[in-house]
């Protein structure tokens, strides 16, 4: 789960009581069935009598042969998740893939704030409904996948709901239930710190009261003391266990490691086996019980030990198959040691998505983009300098109380060790140190612990992060605390507790900055290209080329065989389609700097009065300055933006039409070319002003969640509204028209990819036609399901939850996953551990434009890349494939015109009729 997995109003640190979230965007209805005409796929190996996938009492379930993503909700429980079972079977998936289904707090949409471990959300129809669900998929021949959240719980409003929490703060450190939490009751002089009042405790005194035993403070419910109930309120307040604060608190205050920077979602000590078994008895049971098939577990690197932890759980599951959600940063591998199936896909996505990107064009954008939008380089000019902004704010500002507390804990462990060089390191060189390794490693966290010795990996990986963290000291001998915290990182410093504990600790905070800094504020700086700027993805070297597709394709077969693949999922910020759009803006920079002219009139407001909040970035180079800044851990001035008009900042063409005017061309950037990514003509406000408002208090640079701009926000809000009636909205459909045939090339390529390549595809609800869906809450709407005819095949359904009118594109991405996902469940050997991946290399002038490969010898693959490029070349010439022995039938061939080949075949040819080509060998 990023951080995208909870509703806006929860995505900052503590936002007070009363802070509103968006309303979420309404999205686009489920997929109907093939397209008439389409060449019938092999049978369905799926329903009704046919042989489930997964069944109690048959030994453990083999690894799925495509996944389906459900996101449960009160809108869409488990009752409405039964009903689509028929045409979800039809389709040719293996399971469903469920979001939680653990209780919740109430009225969640995500249910990744869980409340109680030990029951099923009644809001979804309860166990009981759940096991309903189950019987109904296995008799269709479908499995259940099931999310898993294993590093946090939920701080909700009535804190009954989370009993060992309730207990924990009611009766302080002594409680049974105060192991489950990552608490540091000494920094809290052995209290809690609760920030979840509107003001200031003193101004708060007059809305709390005691009632049948309670502590209320409006719609919150806290427990309370035994024997405190009768004092005075000030008195009362002070006796608990836990400190009632203003919420604007947590962000240097807080004493408990929370998910990311959201106060209300508590870390638990999964790591203890007690909590472990507490945790995760109610799902053991379920997968014991035949229920549950599979595990998808969602953020791995917020655990002290992902390791330990999966080989606990590989061991109580008694090996069923499970994934991960981990985030690999470019060059990185999954640890080989984890008994996992491998990842929830978000490396497979990037590399195709950078099949469909073209180098060229997005220099020429990211030229463009600083030009146009004029600002400086460490605001949105360019990616590196972006990131550690990005990243040094984060860890100064909104990770405060996280880096402070790893601070106090780095000095008392210099101080217990019998290591005289840990020893005479100020309180806040060691500040500064923890924050420049951090702010420079180049993955998510390390996998180090105290008591082993450290992996080459992360030895290296901390080596050089220590080397440009000693570039920032101005004096050498301070910087000397940097090799300090790189020991306690890698587990080099034996005796304290502290020491002991830091290694994990460390990588803890690294992945909540890694996802904080990079994912949820420098994605929505540097916006050159959008789909670039995507979980697990390169904003700066989108483009990859077919010779790193089929690298990456030959790691997962004989790496990874039965990894997730993935290319939309609740999380992504846009859909695979909406981001198949953006690419094409690769292919045609010019177009797109034709629209911005259009779309954008003469005086338009610059970016140059970027407010980020005072001390919110410490820019390289000031971590070790002397004297009382420094000993004080006082962070740096932020460096002074680009003023308007300066070189390059108003160099882009401009329109001479009167028009809507945007409040700076960072937002127009990046609203343009969301509508492109939705596709929908007018762009409709109701869905573009919550994701325009999320990314500018996102990327933080006029506006955030916990320091807004009204004025501003109102302005871009505005603009949203009013832009669908300027001249850039005709001049957008104009350019969206003509890229029409080339967006079809990139939907069917990247679907025809992701469904044969090697690992298991993950399907995200609905788009199994084309659906072109933005950041949540747009992403997260249930989808209308049509019903299934008698065979199970999918249909048709009227009335209220009909499916909305399809378009020829939605009919043809249909029928083509029909057509691979069948072809896989009647042959999963195929594509399976025992299968084979075998690229194949086109011959000729336009070889570059095509991406081929045979599964196994008997499923070949074909698509077209960077169509429009191509088109612009005159089309393939005389380029060409050379089947392997054997007759080839094609799978995608309507009835009436079946097509048989063999041997050498011109790509003009091949890709007559549609961009993309599936063949299965059917003779010799």
């Amino acid at each position: 789960m990023t951080r995208e997995g909870v509703p806006p109003a929860e995505t900052s640190a503590s936002v007070p009581p009363s802070a509103p979230g968006s309303a979420p965007g309404s999205a686009p209805g489920s997929a109907p069935g093939p397209a008439p005409g389409a060449a019938a796929a092999p049978g369905p190996a799926s329903g009704p009598g046919a042989a489930p996938h997964s069944l109690p009492g048959r030994g453990v379930p083999a690894a799925p042969t495509a996944t389906y993503r459900l996101q449960l909700q009160p809108e869409f429980p488990f009752a409405a998740a039964e009903r689509a079972v028929a045409y979800l079977a039809g389709l040719g998936v293996s399971h469903l893939h469920l979001s939680p289904v653990l209780t919740s707090v109430p009225g969640s949409r995500h249910g990744y704030d869980v409340t109680d471990h030990g029951t099923v959300r009644e809001e979804l129809g309860g166990e009981r409904g759940l096991r309903q669900l189950a019987a109904t998929a296995h008799g269709h021949g479908l499995g259940l996948v099931v999310d898993v959240v294993p590093n946090h719980m939920a701080v909700p409003e009535d804190l009954r709901l989370n009993q060992p929490l309730w207990q924990t703060l009611r009766d302080g450190p002594s409680s049974p239930c105060a192991r489950w939490f990552d608490i540091d009751w000494e920094a809290g002089g052995g209290r809690v710190l609760l920030p979840v009042l509107g003001e200031r405790l003193h101004e708060a005194l007059p809305l709390l009261r005691v009632e049948d035993g309670v502590l209320r403070y409006g719609t919150r419910v806290l427990p309370l003391r035994e024997g405190t109930a009768h004092l005075p309120m000030d008195r009362l307040c002070e006796a608990q266990h836990y400190r009632l604060a203003w919420w604007r608190l947590a962000r240097t205050e807080l004493n408990y490691r929370r998910f990311f920077t959201i106060s209300d979602l508590i870390a638990v000590r999964v790591e203890d086996p007690d909590v472990f078994a507490a945790t995760h008895h109610k799902l053991l049971q379920l997968l014991r019980e035949g229920v549950v098939d599979g595990l998808r577990v969602d953020h791995p690197d917020g655990l002290a030990d992902p390791g330990d932890h999966l080989r606990r759980l590989h061991a109580a599951t008694g090996g069923r198959w499970t994934v991960v959600e981990k985030i690999l940063s470019d060059g990185e591998a999954l640890p080989r040691d984890w008994p996992v199936a491998g990842t929830t896909g978000y490396d497979a996505l990037r590399h195709l998505d950078g099949l469909f990107t073209d180098p060229a064009g997005h220099e020429q954008l990211a030229v463009l983009h600083r030009r146009f939008t004029g600002v400086p380089d460490d605001r949105g000019g360019r990616w590196a300098e972006t990131r550690q902004r990005a990243a040094h704010r984060v860890v100064v500002h909104d990770l405060a109380a996280e880096a402070e507390r790893l601070t106090r804990a780095a000095a008392r462990a210099c101080a217990a060790s019998d290591d005289l060089s840990l020893r005479d390191h100020a309180p806040w060189a060691l500040r500064a140190a923890l924050r420049e390794l951090l702010v420079r490693l180049p993955v998510y966290r390390p996998y180090t612990g105290a008591g082993r010795p450290p992996g080459a990996g992360d030895a290296v990986l901390l080596e050089r992060a220590a080397e440009g963290a000693h570039a920032a000291f101005r004096v050498p001998e301070e910087a000397e605390a940097v090799d300090a915290v790189r020991k306690l990182a890698l587990g080099l410093v034996d005796g304290s507790a502290d020491a002991r504990e830091f290694p994990a600790r460390f990588a803890q905070l690294s992945s909540a900055l890694r996802a904080k800094s990079v994912e949820d504020m420098a994605f929505y700086r540097y916006t050159p290209l959008l789909s670039a700027c995507e979980v697990g993805c390169e904003p700066d070297r989108p483009a990859l080329g077919p010779d790193d597709f089929h690298a990456c394709c030959a790691r997962l077969q004989r790496d990874w065989p039965a990894s997730s693949t993935a290319l939309s999922t609740h999380d992504t910020k846009r859909s695979g389609d909406a981001r198949a759009a953006l690419a094409l803006l690769t292919e045609c920079p010019e177009e797109w700097a034709a629209l911005l002219g259009t779309a954008e009139p003469p005086g338009a407001a610059e970016p140059a009065g970027t407010r980020e909040p005072a001390g919110a970035a410490e820019p390289a180079g000031t971590a070790g300055v002397s004297g009382a800044a420094g000993a004080s851990g006082a962070p740096g001035n932020p460096g002074t933006p680009k003023a308007a008009g300066s070189p390059g900042a108003a160099e882009a063409p401009r329109g001479q039409g009167a028009g809507p005017r945007a409040p700076d061309r960072h937002t127009a950037w990046t609203y343009w070319q969301t509508a492109l990514a939705l596709g929908v003509f007018p762009p409709p406000p109701d869905r573009l002003v919550p994701v325009l408002l999320k990314s500018v208090r996102e990327a933080g640079l006029r506006t955030t969640w916990t320091e807004p701009d009204a004025a501003y926000e109102e302005a871009v809000a505005r603009y949203a509204e009013e832009a669908p009636h300027g001249p850039g909205a005709d001049a957008l459909r104009t350019l969206a028209d003509a890229l029409a045939p080339h967006l079809r090339a990139n939907v069917l390529g990247a679907a025809l990819l992701h469904l044969t390549m090697p690992g298991v595809p993950d399907l995200y609800q609905g788009t199994e036609h084309v659906r072109r869906t933005l950041v949540d809450p747009d992403n997260r709407a249930p989808v209308a399901f049509p019903a299934a005819d008698g065979d199970g095949a999918p249909g048709t359904a009227g009335g209220p939850g009909a499916v909305p009118e399809r378009t020829a594109l939605d009919a043809e991405k249909e029928a083509l996953t029909v057509t691979a996902l069948r072809l896989r469940a009647r042959h999963p050997e195929l594509f399976s551990v025992a299968g084979s991946y075998r690229p194949l290399r086109p011959q000729g002038e336009n070889a570059r434009h095509c991406v081929a490969f045979v599964r196994s010898g008997a499923v070949l693959t074909a698509v077209t890349r960077l169509s429009l490029r191509l088109a612009a070349r005159g089309g393939w010439g005389s380029t060409r494939l050379t089947l392997p022995d054997g007759v080839w039938q094609d799978a995608l061939a309507p009835h009436d015109a079946p097509r048989a080949l063999r041997g050498e075949q011109a790509l003009d040819s091949l890709f007559a009729r549609a961009p993309v080509a599936l063949l299965v060998r059917t003779g010799d």
